[in-house]
């Protein structure tokens, strides 16, 4: 395979610069149904990804496929509406190579969102999740093959991915705006399909309180870049093994659209207080 290199990540950074003067302060990643996100961003420009030289493209009907570029909360941002997954063929090399862009924009800061699957029977679908720590079961890392000092570490610690501070700074926001955030693990497992019943009291045993097929990946490259992370899931189906029920991506769709508004206004607070 043809590994990545930072002058693939230069051309693109370029190529984005062609089209905004927005130097962005933080980085954003919209999940599956939560690209209504947008909506809340004074977007300079929106650059779709097969413009961007490198850019994987979304295959995922719920994801958009564009880059905005902008303002939020007081401060600049640049949004990706659609992210991608191992479970489309990329590797993941290619699913993370939008954050090496990011960073090489500016951003030092990323707010990360998915949908997911509730293991924990005493939380419902709809409900938010601040990412306290993850379990990486893709079977492969983003850090894998020829490594590139400017990068950052070649073996990055991972002791405490998601920033403390900025959970601590969420979980005010959501007090203030009387939003329940819950706080726990996620597992990212490859997808595309759902899990069994087994996987889940696999999953618990091990320690997740969710799961779901993004995230993980990103979160490693961005700590290497030393990046500071939240992550924020939407619960979106109920997947404790007990009561498990058939689940669809219509339905998970449509209770990341009902709870779409919370994490809205949970993001614009936290990156307000920034």
């Amino acid at each position: 395979m043809a590994w990545m290199t930072p002058a693939d990540v230069a051309r693109a950074a370029d190529a984005i610069r062609q089209r905004t003067s927005v130097v962005p302060d933080v980085a954003i990643i919209l999940g599956t149904g939560l690209g209504g996100l947008a909506a809340a961003i004074d977007v300079q420009a929106a650059i779709p990804y097969e413009e961007i030289p490198g850019f994987p493209v979304s295959t995922v009907e719920s994801h958009s496929g564009r880059l905005l570029c902008g303002a939020l909360g007081g401060k600049r941002v640049v949004a990706m509406q659609g992210r991608f997954h191992r479970y489309e063929g990329y590797s993941l090399q290619q699913v993370t190579m939008p954050l090496r862009v990011l960073h090489a924009l500016g951003a030092r800061t990323l707010v990360v969102s998915n949908a997911c699957g509730g293991i924990r029977a005493d939380w419902a679908p709809g409900d938010l999740m601040a990412i306290a720590d993850h379990i990486n079961l893709l079977g492969d890392n983003p850090l894998v093959g020829p490594h590139h000092a400017e990068w950052g570490a070649r073996f990055p610690d991972m002791s405490a991915p998601y920033d403390a501070e900025l959970r601590a700074l969420a979980a005010e926001v959501a007090a203030a705006q009387g939003t329940t955030l819950r706080s726990g693990v996620y597992a990212a497992v490859m997808g595309p399909n759902l899990e069994t019943r087994a996987e889940y009291v696999m999953l618990r045993t091990m320690g997740a309180d969710v799961v779901g097929m993004s995230t993980v990946p990103e979160v490693i490259v961005a700590r290497q870049q030393g990046m500071r992370v939240l992550g924020i899931s939407i619960i979106t189906d109920a997947c404790a093994p007990e009561t498990l029920e058939e689940a669809s991506l219509e339905k998970i769709l449509a209770v990341a659209a009902e709870a779409e508004p919370k994490l809205t206004a949970l993001v614009r607070g936290v990156v307000e207080r920034l």
